[in-house]
């Protein structure tokens, strides 16, 4: 086993793609996933399980139907699972997401608009 820490920054300098969620550690049935955001995300849900946003540089808007959530760095939020929401962020943000292994980014949007691969480990 190894007792080395997951050094964010040094793993967030290993990709620039947008939207495409990759994998840094386990925990259970739990994945953490680091992501560079810029722009308008596809409006989606994840019907079966909530989805943790945290943000570690920049800032974020989360939309809703009835609403949003601003978040900048250092603030977290949980989408509740079945809520419609459309992640935005006007300059990009670098986001660790957390939910579990297995779920597809575009939740039930179609899968043709911005679906990323899944269980991709840096």
């Amino acid at each position: 086993m190894s007792y080395a820490p997951v050094d964010l920054a040094a793993k967030f300098d290993l990709f620039s793609e947008q939207w495409r969620p990759k994998v840094v550690a386990e925990m259970n049935d739990y994945q953490f996933k680091l992501a560079r955001l810029e722009g308008e995300f596809v409006w989606h849900s994840h019907p079966d399980t909530d989805e943790t946003f945290l943000v570690i540089e920049g800032a974020l808007r989360i939309e809703f139907r009835d609403g949003a959530v601003e978040l900048g760095a250092g603030d977290m939020f949980v989408v509740p699972k079945g809520k419609e929401h459309r992640p935005v962020a006007a300059a990009e943000a670098k986001v660790l997401l957390i939910e579990p292994r297995g779920v597809v980014n575009t939740g039930d949007a179609d899968p043709q608009a911005q679906t990323a691969p899944g269980d991709v480990w840096i």
